[in-house]
């Protein structure tokens, strides 16, 4: 049986038990859901990658970007290993903005300007 992709989170599911493909399937979904389910982010201004990075930064880009962020405006950037992995986020999603010490919605048009907490 083919996977099936959630409407929310973009989560695959349905596979037949020892079906091929499960694995890669899972591992997207496992770290998709450590990416967002808690979103803090540690800059919304950047449009490349700042450098230094470790596993786990998260990041939203800003617009225009350039180099490794390129065409992935206003997605989350979660620095996974060695590499930027990118999340298209889904209108309601929250995120916590650390420089600003901000909760941010996404919604249509993009993300808010912010709730200062």
């Amino acid at each position: 049986m083919a996977s099936t992709t959630g409407g929310n989170l973009g989560l695959e599911y349905g596979w037949t038990e020892g079906e091929s493909g499960w694995k890669t399937g899972m591992d997207a979904n496992l770290k998709a859901l450590d990416a967002l389910l808690s979103v803090s982010i540690i800059d919304r201004d950047l449009t490349a990658p700042p450098g230094g990075e470790t596993d786990g930064d998260q990041y939203i880009v800003a617009s225009v970007a350039t180099g490794a962020w390129a065409t992935h405006e206003d997605e989350i950037a979660v620095y996974v290993v060695s590499a930027y992995e990118f999340h298209i986020p889904q209108v309601g999603q929250l995120a916590y903005i650390e420089d600003e010490v901000l909760l941010c919605v996404f919604k249509a048009g993009g993300w808010s300007t912010g709730i200062a907490i």
